[in-house]
């Protein structure tokens, strides 16, 4: 965008009802000083950040308290997965990865601005609609800004070769369709990963009847409460397995990615829960690596491997029939698609353990049933 697209305040804002509030009330500024240049010292570009409460707790009390803890705003996983692989006992590693977040990772938050006002920071920021506010955010602008990469692209079906997702290519659903504000907005400092939030989305929400005894589908008899939807309706979706960050010769961050890779794998359920009780679940790799930080600190992830490198993941990929589904033994013998530690590296496999599909957990081939009227 131009920058004076990125600025440009309509007049049919001001005749909404956060135009009737001075633009000083959440921006700061002097109103008073004629001169524009002294008149913007102080100006907050974003009042919605760090603090929601700031510019919109007056009016949107709850929402604005729930939202400033929600997974959006803290990145609250983010810090504990450092500090679980951070090297131990060097508080100047600590210092230097508190660095490297700040400018990199920071980056990434969304703010009630950011999605209701403008597009985020992370792709440069500007207006979606000439300030003005927008109660349900455009999917293609500001969901897409921070999850393009992956999910939308797999959404909308941009991967070469794959097709949309269904819900997406037959009924248009928006990711608020699935992902309603209460979720968005959910407290979420407590939560280990986002698949801990207990208002995430399920398949079952809107099709209850794929877990029902009595649904008239085989496969879902047969593999009920065993295989996480994504197994058998997902199609391929991206892995990305190195990341390295840092700022050139201006001070400004960067971040270098080797190629993805278009995957599939089946893995272990490394934690069971009432809610997703099931025994094989999709698994992704992040772009995570040990020497991700070293622009700023050597050796700062001693501790890497002290979580999991592959993990549960929800494609957004969805279709009817896929290469799994399509026959049983698309799924049943096919080895290569369970992982296995021939697919990570020999450092990751320990950390691994909990989701590698061993020999014996592989199903084995099914016979076909003979044809009618055969001996």
């Amino acid at each position: 965008m131009e920058p004076y697209e990125k600025i440009y305040v309509s007049t049919e804002f001001l005749e909404t009802e956060h135009g009737f509030i001075g633009c000083t009330e959440c921006h700061g500024g002097d109103p008073g000083d004629e001169n524009w240049q002294t008149a913007h010292r102080g100006v907050v570009r974003d009042p919605t950040f760090p603090d929601a409460d700031r510019a919109c707790g007056g009016c949107h009390e709850e929402i604005a308290s729930e939202a400033g803890r929600s997974l959006h705003y803290t990145l609250a996983p983010f810090d504990r997965t450092l500090a679980r692989r951070m090297t131990e006992g060097k508080p100047d590693i600590a210092e230097k990865l508190d660095e490297a977040q700040k400018m990199h990772c920071a980056q990434c938050h969304a703010s009630c601005g950011q999605c209701h006002v403008s597009r985020s920071d992370y792709v440069g920021g500007g207006f979606l609609s000439k300030h003005r506010f927008q109660k349900t955010p455009p999917m293609d602008v500001v969901c897409a800004s921070c999850h393009g990469g992956r999910v939308f692209a797999e959404y909308t079906g941009l991967n070469k070769g794959r097709s949309p997702d269904v819900h997406f290519d037959r009924e248009k659903m928006a990711c608020t369709a699935c992902h309603k504000a209460a979720e968005l907005h959910a407290d979420a400092r407590q939560t280990a990963t986002r698949f801990d939030l207990s208002l995430r989305p399920s398949c079952l929400d809107c099709h209850p009847e794929a877990a029902s005894e009595a649904s008239g589908i085989e496969s879902h008899r047969i593999h009920r409460n065993r295989l996480a939807c994504q197994v058998c309706h997902a199609q391929d979706y991206k892995n990305c397995f190195e990341c390295h960050v840092g700022t050139d010769q201006k001070g400004l961050p960067y971040f270098k990615c080797k190629p993805s890779q278009m995957m599939f794998k089946i893995g272990l359920n490394p934690q069971k829960t009432e809610r997703f009780p099931c025994e094989y679940v999709v698994v992704r790799h992040p772009p995570a690596s040990p020497s991700t930080f070293d622009f700023y600190v050597k050796r700062a992830l001693g501790n890497f491997d002290a979580l999991a490198t592959w993990k549960p993941s929800a494609p957004h990929s969805i279709a009817r029939i896929t290469p799994r589904n399509a026959a049983c033994n698309h799924c049943h013998g096919r080895r290569e698609l369970f992982l296995r530690p021939a697919d990570m590296q020999v450092w990751e496999q320990a950390a691994n353990a909990a989701v590698i599909v061993g020999d014996e957990a592989v199903p084995a081939p099914v016979e076909a049933p003979a044809a009618a009227g055969s001996k």
